[in-house]
C-alpha cells in the first residue's frame, strides 16, 4: 500500500514537471512610451526621416465615412476613457492614397474621428516590403471639441508616434503628463522627434486635402442623422 502511494506521488510529480516543461515561456514587453531609450529614439528619428517630404500619389484612392459605437471596456489611444455603462459613438472619416511602386511606403491612410469629448487624427504609413519596419503611426488629439474645421485649421502638436516592427515589439513615444502626486516627466530631449512628426502630419493633412474633405464628409453624416431623426419623429408624433 505504501509503495502504491509512492508510485502515485511520483507519477503526479512527473506529470506536473512534464506539463510545466511543455508550456512555452511567457515574455512580456513593457513599452516605455514616456522615455524611450537612446536606440529607440534613433529608430524613431530614422523612420520619420524616411517619410516622403513631398508626397506623390498614384491614381488609386479611397474616401470613407461612418459612425461607430464605442465600447467602454476598450480604451482608445488619445481618447478619454468612458465611464462604465456609458454609451457613446464617434463619427469618422478615412482617406487612403497609394504611393508609386518605386517608393518605400505602399500607402498612407489618414483618419479623423470625433465623439462628444474628443477629436483624434491618425496618420498611418505602411511599408511596401516590410523586413523590419512595418508601419509608422502618428497621432494627435484634442479633448476640447469645437468643430473639425477649427481643429484642422490649427497646427495641433502630435501626441504619439509609434513604429510597428516585423517580429519585434513596437517602439513608441507619447507625450506624458505627470500624474497627481508624481513629478512631471522631462521630455525636452524628445522634442525633435515630436517636431518632425508634427511636420509630417501637417504636410500630409494638406497633401490629402483633409482640411476641406473631413468637414464636408462629417457634414454628410450629420445630415443623414438629422434625416433619420425626422423620419422617426414623423412615425411617432
Amino acid at each position: 500500500m505504501f509503495a502504491h502511494k509512492i508510485l502515485i506521488m511520483t507519477t503526479a510529480m512527473a506529470m506536473a514537471a512534464l506539463a510545466s516543461a511543455q508550456q512555452p515561456p511567457v515574455k512580456v514587453n513593457v513599452l516605455n512610451v514616456c522615455a524611450p531609450s537612446a536606440d529607440e529614439q534613433k529608430e524613431l528619428s530614422s523612420a520619420l526621416a524616411k517619410v516622403p517630404g513631398k508626397p506623390a500619389f498614384g491614381t488609386d484612392y479611397e474616401v470613407s465615412r461612418g459612425r461607430s459605437t464605442l465600447d467602454p471596456s476598450t480604451p482608445i489611444p488619445g481618447m478619454q476613457p468612458l465611464p462604465p455603462g456609458a454609451v457613446s459613438a464617434a463619427d469618422w472619416v478615412r482617406i487612403r492614397r497609394e504611393f508609386p511602386g518605386a517608393t518605400l511606403f505602399s500607402n498612407v491612410q489618414y483618419s479623423f474621428s470625433v465623439d462628444s469629448k474628443n477629436m483624434v487624427e491618425t496618420l498611418v504609413l505602411r511599408v511596401r516590403d516590410p523586413k523590419d519596419l512595418m508601419q509608422v503611426v502618428i497621432e494627435d488629439s484634442a479633448s476640447t471639441v469645437v468643430s473639425a474645421a477649427a481643429m484642422l485649421s490649427s497646427s495641433t502638436p502630435v501626441s504619439r508616434v509609434r513604429l510597428e516592427r516585423f517580429g519585434k515589439s513596437s517602439v513608441a513615444l507619447a507625450r506624458c503628463a505627470g500624474e497627481e502626486g508624481s513629478p512631471v516627466t522631462d521630455q525636452s530631449a524628445y522634442e525633435p522627434i515630436f517636431h518632425a512628426a508634427s511636420s509630417i502630419m501637417e504636410r500630409y493633412r494638406d497633401a490629402l486635402g483633409a482640411r476641406k474633405m473631413v468637414p464636408e464628409e462629417l457634414a454628410h453624416l450629420g445630415a443623414r442623422a438629422s434625416t433619420k431623426a425626422d423620419a422617426v419623429g414623423k412615425k411617432n408624433p
